[in-house]
């Protein structure tokens, strides 16, 4: 879902952020995009979006007013830029996540069908991103914080073995995504997993259990085996933080079913490493238990379809695996990342509580003790 290729070749300088983008800077990244030359944004108004939902990125609706009418003509463009949150844009400089969402733009998105906004221009300088998105505030955005649905997590669960199979077993040559284990976002985990147990737990302790509370040391000793198994064959593109929020779903006949947002984080590991954030994070805990056996087999499916083999016992023990391993995910985002705005904190909550769950579910603290 792209319109031609991102603008990386500009020299233009990046604008400040969130106001500094000017109709005549617009314009000329715009026609470099291949919007016609006799139109021009003489008019732009800025509003906020999704705050207190993102991490590592803060989102800008542009509503802009044109030279002439034009139905080529974008009247609203998405602004996706920078953390001026000094916590998490330090997090974001650690995981060298601007980077990683250019990249996928001008790398990779050719090489898979899933489905991702038009992105019209994507630029990083320094520790400074600007990404112009096509705008899909008609879509249905998901919410962590209420949870998928059996439907929702069906379409995204199709979404992960189209997103999937292309590269299973042919990685080598996307050097510059990190492996889950043994990289800088490996190590950076680790460390920010370590460091935030206390906090999250602080936080968040009346969604924990005494049992996950007394296994705090046991559970950040096996996270560098945890990402070394997450690490074996097969490993693919990931995206890396496949949550409800990072998703949209169609409300129209005429829309794409389902789209994913967010590319900053795209890991090589075993694709059930994403499986298992959609499914033991975000969602909603009654669907998974009766629903996630039949899921995983979808996805198993869904890869089938496009070339894949992968037996669905195999899949089942790493998808279990995966389970265990987001604990690191979840003391790092919950624990390291400001969680003050109330709507950070209610997905947060939704996180910890559903991972708590799984983790009882399956005895995944038992099966923490095969890591070795």
């Amino acid at each position: 879902m792209t319109e031609g290729d991102p603008t990386m070749s500009t020299a233009t300088s990046l604008p400040a952020m969130p106001h500094g983008i000017t109709p005549e800077w617009l314009t000329g990244i715009l026609h470099a995009a291949g919007v016609p030359e006799d139109a021009h944004v003489i008019s732009i108004r800025h509003s906020r979006v999704g705050d207190g939902v993102g991490m590592m990125s803060e989102l800008s609706r542009l509503n802009l007013t044109w030279s002439r009418p034009g139905p080529e003509l974008h009247t609203t463009l998405i602004a996706k830029y920078s953390s001026s949150n000094p916590i998490n844009r330090q997090a974001a400089n650690g995981f060298h996540v601007y980077e990683r969402e250019v990249r996928f733009y001008e790398e990779v998105l050719d090489r898979t069908t899933a489905r991702t906004p038009c992105c019209h221009f994507a630029r990083l300088e320094g520790d400074n991103h600007l990404l112009l998105l096509e705008d899909l505030g008609d879509y249905r955005i998901g919410s962590q914080a209420v949870g998928a649905t059996l439907a929702d997590a069906r379409l995204a669960i199709d979404e992960l073995a189209r997103l999937h199979a292309p590269f299973w077993g042919h990685v080598d040559d996307l050097t510059w995504v990190p492996h889950i284990a043994s990289s800088y976002h490996a190590e950076t985990m680790r460390t920010m997993a370590i460091a935030g147990w206390d906090n999250m737990v602080n936080v968040f302790a009346r969604h924990f259990t005494d049992t996950v509370i007394r296994s705090r040391d046991r559970i950040l000793a096996a996270i560098p085996a945890a990402q070394a198994r997450m690490d074996s064959a097969p490993v693919t593109f990931t995206h890396g933080d496949f949550r409800m929020d990072n998703l949209l779903f169609g409300t129209r006949p005429d829309q794409f079913p389902i789209i994913t947002l967010d590319w900053q984080g795209p890991l090589l590991s075993r694709g059930v490493v994403d499986v298992a954030l959609l499914l033991g994070q975000n969602t909603l805990v009654e669907v998974r238990r009766e629903h996630e056996r039949r899921l995983l087999q979808a996805y198993v499916d869904g890869l089938s379809a496009l070339g894949v083999d992968y037996p669905i016992a195999l899949a089942w023990e790493h998808y279990l695996d995966a389970l265990a391993y987001q604990w690191c995910y979840a003391a790092t985002v919950t624990g390291s990342l400001d969680s003050s705005n109330p709507r950070s904190k209610a997905w947060m909550s939704q996180l910890i509580a559903r991972q708590v769950a799984a983790t009882e579910d399956h005895q995944l603290l038992q099966r923490l003790d095969t890591f070795g």
